[in-house]
């Protein structure tokens, strides 16, 4: 199962677009978006530093666990999230597990926080990390 496969069930009905969306939402961006720096800051401030540090360098991208995910973020988010999606809490935070090491590497291709931060931007330049979509 690829990013956008966990992404589109993350969003349910609204697809790739929605999952992102709930990932933005999970870290703060609903509307006054935290952006990037924000989510570090969150993980950070939860013991996943060391993960997140991988995630921006050069070198390979280290796991978090969605139990991590779910000690990080507002559960009553997270049981927002989840049931938009249509799974449980303990889904949803295996998911975000699964795909937030790629966003935020893809979101730092230089290895470090990018000038132009999409988290902080919008769906739109989240989309635009993982090229153009068909259909």
């Amino acid at each position: 199962m690829g990013i956008e496969d966990i992404l589109s069930m993350l969003g349910g009905q609204k697809g790739e677009a929605g999952g992102l969306a709930s990932i933005m939402k999970l870290f703060g961006g609903n509307g006054n978006q935290a952006g990037l720096q924000g989510l570090m800051s969150q993980l950070n401030s939860n013991g996943m530093g060391d993960q997140v540090k991988s995630w921006i360098g050069q070198g390979q991208n280290q796991p978090v666990s969605g139990e991590q995910i779910r000690q990080a973020v507002d559960p009553t988010v997270l049981n927002q999230v989840a049931e938009q999606a249509h799974i449980s809490p303990e889904e949803a935070s295996n998911q975000v597990a699964q795909v937030l090491p790629e966003m935020v590497n893809k979101a730092t291709p230089q290895g470090q926080m990018p000038s132009s931060d999409p988290f902080s931007q919008g769906l739109g330049a989240l989309q635009q990390m993982f090229g153009p979509k068909q259909g």
